[in-house]
């Protein structure tokens, strides 16, 4: 599904791009701004409407802990491939799926560690472009867990292997540039926030290096990707850990999202899973939110923090002659569960088929899960 087709190819030429882009694979990532142009109406008659489709997923925290990592290691490196084969067609559904990389991937060369100052292997990432991961959010409170160098060195990864990233950089350069991809005709902008960086300092001169929330700088970004995309999907690193349920402030930022332009916010942090809901914008449209997403690949267990999963939602852009619209419409999830023994025998697996993996009562937590989620939506 996850094929760009050749007439995207045609219409790009026929939009007018005024900057730079990079094809990594089937993911295009627009490297600045573009100026979208009406080039649909040349092959379309002005009486024919156009509507395209695309679904956008996502999934929560990639929180490597030692003991994750200690179970992936092989005689030529690590491979954690194994640990999501079992969810891997659940991930390859969706047009776009992201998730958020909680660690930074500075790989071995300047040692890895688990909590609470976390690097990991560089060879999570080939196991989550295996598995149908098409992007990353960086913007979390684990970004300078080994300080600058730590975070360039996983940057550094991330763009040689060709997964695209969004909420740290290199440079202000490349801060400035607007994340985009486009999939079935539908221009897709993302952003990405942290409410902090765990009391490590920023280094002076250097506040590119991570996206903090700041409701200026989000709405100035917001801006620009309303200029040059479809749909504006926000990932936010916000909330308490360990709480089920969204705080007040979560909900009061998510309105402020919904009200400046974002079609989409994914939630992370919380490390267990948060509500998804409609909101109403200023303007009367809708903006579908995730609160928390939860952990999907980690080493944590218990209290709901073993049970993560994707959640989707379809974006459908029509267009004729006189305008053209997006509408977000059926939002779904798909709990799934971390299994493992004794710290051991790591693998994700759909939570619906997760007593074979031992747990307990698995049909009964799959309903509780997919009553938590989706009750806002009734």
């Amino acid at each position: 599904m996850k094929k760009i087709p050749i007439v995207f190819l045609f219409l790009l030429i026929l939009g007018g791009i005024t900057s730079a882009f990079l094809l990594l694979g089937d993911r295009l990532i627009v490297r600045s701004s573009f100026v979208q142009q009406h080039s649909y109406k040349l092959n379309h008659p002005e009486n024919k409407q156009l509507t395209m489709k695309a679904t956008i997923g996502a999934v929560g925290d990639i929180l490597i802990h030692d003991r994750v990592y200690n179970d992936a290691k092989t005689e030529q490196g690590y491979n954690f491939s194994p640990m999501l084969e079992a969810v891997k067609p659940l991930l390859q559904e969706p047009d776009i799926t992201l998730a958020n990389q909680e660690t930074i991937l500075a790989g071995t060369d300047i040692g890895l560690s688990g909590y609470p100052n976390f690097n990991s292997p560089q060879e999570v990432a080939i196991a989550l472009m295996d598995a149908g991961i098409d992007i990353v959010s960086t913007a979390n409170n684990h970004s300078l867990d080994r300080n600058e160098d730590g975070l360039q060195r996983s940057l550094d990864f991330l763009e040689s292997v060709g997964l695209p990233s969004v909420g740290t950089y290199k440079s202000k350069e490349d801060q400035d540039k607007l994340r985009m991809m486009k999939v079935n005709g539908i221009n897709m902008a993302f952003l990405a926030y942290t409410y902090g960086t765990n009391g490590i300092s920023i280094p002076d001169g250097k506040d590119y290096l991570v996206n903090i929330i700041n409701k200026e700088a989000i709405r100035k970004e917001i801006n620009i990707a309303k200029k040059n995309a479809d749909l504006i999907v926000m990932s936010i690193h916000w909330g308490n850990e360990y709480e089920r349920y969204p705080a007040d402030s979560q909900v009061a930022l998510a309105q402020f999202l919904a009200d400046e332009g974002v079609d989409i916010i994914f939630g992370h942090h919380p490390h267990v899973l948060q509500s998804m809901d409609w909101l109403e914008s200023k303007d009367g449209s809708q903006t579908f939110v995730v609160y928390s997403l939860g952990n999907f690949l980690s080493g944590q267990a218990g209290n709901y923090r073993d049970i993560g999963g994707l959640a989707t939602i379809e974006a459908t852009k029509t267009f004729d002659a006189n305008e053209t619209s997006i509408k977000l419409s059926a939002p779904n999830f798909h709990p799934t569960y971390m299994a493992s023994k004794n710290e051991k025998n790591y693998k994700l697996v759909p939570l619906q088929e997760a007593g074979i993996y031992g747990l307990n009562n698995a049909h009964i937590q799959y309903e509780e899960i997919m009553k938590h989620m989706m009750k806002s939506l009734d």
